[in-house]
C-alpha cells in the first residue's frame, strides 16, 4: 500500500513538472518522506503537506491547487491511503480555464505509467484546416500543451523578410557607382595592359543586428516562452541576434539560445535565469542594458524588440530617461505588448504612458498571427502607420 501511495505521489509530481513547477527527483523523495512523517489525517492535512514541499513561489499555488483538485478528486482515496488511482469523476459541464486544461493534459500525458488498466484509445491528432485557422488567432495563454507545442513549431518555421540595408562600407559590385582603382590595375596587369576592364564598388548590404529584451515576470512568462523559440529560430538564420531577459534583473541569454536543439537551449536558458516569473523592474533593467550592453550590441543600426506589458511599479523619470536613451541608441524600437489583445485596451497605466513616446511601433504579440505580422514588419523598407504609438497617446 505504501508503494502504491509513493507511485501516485511520483506521478502527481511528474505532472506538476510538465505543467511548469520546478519539481525534481529530490523534491519527490522529500514529498514522500513528508507524507510518511505527517501521516494521512484529513484531505486538508494531505494537501498542505504536499503544498509545503512542491510550492516554493506564490505564483505556483494556483497551479498546485488546480492540479491537486484534478488528481486527487475522489475523496474516498484519502481513506484508502491513495493506494489506487481511480478514474476522475465527471464535473458539472462548464468551460474549463486554461490552467485546468494544461494540467489535465499534463496528468494524462504519461498515463500508462500509472498502475491502473485503461482501454486503448486511438486519437487522430492531425490539425485540420479549420484547426490551423483557429490556432493562428488563439491566445498563447489559452492554449493547451499540445497547441503550445504546435505553436512553437509554426513560429520557428516563419520565413524572415530580406531586410538588408546598405552600409557605408563598399564591396565589389559590377553596377557600383565607384571605380575600384586597385582591382582595375591588378586586372590590367594580368591581361598585359592592352585592355582595361573597370572594376567597380558599391554599398555593401547587411542585415541589421536584432536585439530582443523579454519580460519574464509572472504575467508575461507564457508569451516569453514562445518568443524564446522564435528567437532561437532567428539565431539559426542570422548571426547578429542578441537576447536578454529581465524581471528583477537583466540576464544575457544569447549564448544559451545558440544551442542547436531548441529544448536544450530553453533548458539552459531556464537554468541561467534566476528571476523567472517574479516581479517586474523595467527601469533598472533598461538602465543595466544601456550601461553594460548597448555599446556592444547596438552597433550597425540595430532593431530592438521590447517584449513587456509595461506594468512597471516604479515608473517615473527613471523609466522615461532609460527608454529615451535606448530609443536614441538604435535604428528602430518596437514594443510588443500582449495587453493589446483586449479590444478595450487603453493606455492608462503610468508605465505604459511613459514608454509610448519613446518607441517607434506598438504591437501585440499574443498569438501566431501577431508573430507573423512582426516578421513582416521587420522589413526595413516597409512602412505601416497603423502601429504608431502616438495614436494610443491621442486616444488616452
Amino acid at each position: 500500500m505504501a508503494n502504491a501511495l509513493a507511485e501516485n505521489i511520483a506521478h502527481f509530481a511528474r505532472a506538476l513538472r510538465v505543467a511548469g513547477l520546478p519539481v525534481g527527483p529530490g523534491t519527490v523523495l522529500d514529498a514522500i518522506a513528508a507524507v510518511e512523517a505527517a501521516g494521512i489525517g484529513s484531505r486538508d492535512d494531505f494537501y498542505w503537506t504536499l503544498h509545503s514541499v512542491f510550492v516554493t513561489k506564490h505564483e505556483h499555488s494556483v497551479i498546485f491547487r488546480t492540479g491537486f483538485e484534478i488528481f486527487w478528486k475522489r475523496r474516498h482515496l484519502m481513506e484508502k491511503l491513495l493506494s489506487i488511482l481511480m478514474p476522475v469523476a465527471h464535473a458539472p459541464e462548464r468551460k474549463p480555464d486554461p490552467v485546468s486544461l494544461r494540467l489535465q493534459e499534463a496528468f494524462f500525458k504519461d498515463v500508462e505509467s500509472v498502475p491502473v488498466e485503461r482501454p486503448e484509445i486511438e486519437v487522430d491528432a492531425r490539425f485540420t484546416v479549420s484547426d490551423v485557422e483557429v490556432l493562428q488567432h488563439k491566445d498563447f495563454a489559452q492554449m493547451t500543451a499540445a497547441e503550445i507545442a504546435e505553436a512553437k513549431r509554426r513560429v520557428a518555421a516563419l520565413v524572415l523578410p530580406d531586410d538588408a540595408v546598405p552600409t557605408r562600407r563598399l564591396a565589389a559590385d559590377s553596377r557600383g557607382h565607384r571605380i575600384d582603382i586597385r582591382r582595375t590595375l591588378r586586372r590590367s596587369i594580368g591581361e598585359g595592359g592592352g585592355i582595361i576592364d573597370l572594376a567597380r564598388r558599391g554599398p555593401k548590404d547587411r542585415h541589421p543586428p536584432l536585439v530582443v529584451l523579454c519580460d519574464i515576470s509572472g504575467s508575461m512568462s507564457q508569451y516569453t516562452r514562445v518568443m524564446l523559440h522564435f528567437i532561437h529560430a532567428l539565431m539559426e538564420k542570422r548571426r547578429q541576434v542578441h537576447a536578454f531577459t529581465f524581471g528583477t534583473r537583466l540576464t544575457n541569454i544569447t549564448r544559451m539560445l545558440k544551442a542547436k536543439d531548441p529544448d536544450e537551449a530553453l533548458a539552459a536558458t531556464t537554468a541561467a535565469v534566476q528571476d523567472w516569473s517574479g516581479g517586474t523592474r523595467i527601469a533598472p533593467s533598461l538602465h543595466a542594458f544601456n550601461k553594460l550592453w548597448s555599446r556592444r550590441v547596438l552597433t550597425g543600426g540595430a532593431v530592438v524588440l521590447l517584449v513587456t506589458d509595461g506594468l512597471e511599479r516604479e515608473g517615473g523619470g527613471d523609466l522615461a530617461r532609460e527608454a529615451d536613451r535606448l530609443h536614441r541608441s538604435c535604428r528602430r524600437l518596437v514594443w510588443l505588448n500582449p495587453l493589446l489583445r483586449y479590444d478595450g485596451f487603453e493606455a492608462k497605466a503610468s508605465g505604459i504612458r511613459t514608454l509610448l513616446p519613446h518607441v517607434d511601433e506598438f504591437r501585440t504579440i499574443h498569438n501566431i498571427a501577431a508573430v507573423a505580422d512582426l516578421v513582416t514588419a521587420l522589413d526595413a523598407r516597409r512602412t505601416d502607420r497603423s502601429h504608431d504609438p502616438r495614436l494610443w497617446l491621442k486616444a488616452a
